[in-house]
């Protein structure tokens, strides 16, 4: 994927996954999108940190609950670059699991 192409899809997908949060956690977390980081601060102090890594072409997400993740683009979906993990499906997982809060982010 060239550089453009990607700059497109990845802040797409951070200006989706920003408009579903802010719809879905309007009590007990921030959400801020800024200079392609997406950071999520929950009531209790955790923070998610999705941003875009040009060189390598990737969205990589910083998570209180499972960690640090690197996913890459496969046809339709940002795939985990350390196995079958959707960005989406366990961006949501993980924010549910912290904030007990049902996200749709797919």
């Amino acid at each position: 994927m060239d550089e453009r192409t990607f700059e497109t899809l990845a802040g797409q997908t951070l200006a989706m996954i920003a408009e579903r949060l802010e719809d879905a956690l309007v009590d007990g977390a921030d959400v801020e999108l800024r200079g392609g980081i997406l950071t999520i601060t929950c009531e209790d102090g955790g923070q998610f940190v999705l941003n875009k890594h040009a060189p390598s072409r990737e969205l990589w997400l910083s998570s209180p609950v499972s960690g640090a993740t690197h996913f890459a683009r496969r046809g339709e979906e940002w795939v985990s670059t350390r196995g079958p993990d959707i960005l989406a499906a366990r961006l949501a997982a993980d924010i549910e699991a912290r904030t007990g809060t049902r996200v749709a982010l797919g």
